[in-house]
């Protein structure tokens, strides 16, 4: 399945928060939607969910206008939205329903993610009672019982201890193999880069860069390598073009990107390498440069 955002617009009285947004994901591959707030990340999901419509463009799915009755989309949002006074089963029970499942089914498939994601013996709890993790798996719950094929994540990994941070890893890793379309909105940069094949920035409710995220790496200047060394204050020293790195690497910055390989193997003659390799920018070097400065 491909599922297409083209050319949206959309303005709240005089402002105008989306400015032509397009993006294409995947089926079985998940997408990073990168932005700092205000960026038009939140109103763009609104939309693609249907909670409202775009003054203009269009959602497609597999080259045709999508059919709400037949995609179904789980969405975990960055504000929590469950009742901290009921009871858990009961909750979650009711939000199944409402996303057309049965009561039957609801309780069953319900029960396997209580059961998958070690909340069982909550079961019967009110939701005040758990911790603020326990309640962001709960909220997850929602997003997945009733099986959709569209999962919506904001800011998944905000509130969780590394063991369900991994857990949660795990399940979207499972999403993803089963063929969902997975999409991410995350200033956690380190999960984008983990999970997403493919991004897009917004940047004042445009969107200012997109593709293939391994791509928009390869895509940068290939002019400096990143040397690990117990010799790194001698590389610094005696080395043309070296400066001090993070973490206690040296970087080396090429005159020319196609002296490297020449420059690698005298750097591993000369000194004591533990690590050599082509400097590429992290994802957030790339969001700070695109994202910085918001109209």
């Amino acid at each position: 399945m491909e599922l297409k955002i083209c050319d949206i617009y959309k303005s709240f009285g005089d402002k105008e928060v989306l400015k032509g947004v397009s993006l294409t994901a995947q089926s079985g591959k998940a997408f990073g939607l990168l932005g700092r707030n205000g960026a038009g990340k939140t109103t763009t999901i609104r939309i693609l969910m249907d909670v409202f419509p775009a003054d203009s463009g269009e959602i497609l799915v597999d080259g045709a206008p999508i059919d709400y009755s037949k995609i179904g989309f789980g969405y975990l949002p960055e504000e929590r939205g469950l009742y901290p006074k009921k009871k858990i089963i009961d909750q979650l029970v009711y939000f199944a329903e409402l996303k057309g499942m049965g009561r039957s089914d609801a309780v069953k498939a319900v029960d396997h993610w209580l059961e998958r994601l070690g909340m069982s013996e909550y079961r019967n709890k009110r939701l005040d009672t758990l911790s603020k993790g326990n309640q962001q798996k709960i909220q997850l719950i929602t997003a997945l019982a009733h099986d959709p094929e569209v999962v919506i994540l904001d800011e998944p990994f905000s509130g969780l201890d590394p063991v369900n941070a991994m857990l949660l890893k795990d399940v979207v890793k499972e999403q993803i193999a089963k063929g969902k379309i997975v999409l991410f909105s995350s200033h956690q940069m380190n999960y984008i880069e983990e999970f997403c094949d493919s991004i897009a920035i917004l940047n004042g409710g445009q969107v200012v860069l997109s593709g293939d995220l391994h791509q928009i790496k390869r895509d940068y200047p290939r002019d400096r390598l990143v040397v690990r060394s117990a010799q790194s204050e001698q590389i610094l020293a005696q080395v043309a073009g070296a400066v001090p790195g993070e973490d206690g690497a040296v970087l080396v910055e090429l005159a020319d990107p196609a002296q490297k390989q020449a420059v690698m193997r005298q750097l591993a003659e000369r000194f004591d390498v533990d690590e050599i390799r082509v400097f590429e920018p992290s994802l957030n070097d790339i969001f700070v440069q695109y994202a910085g400065d918001q109209e």
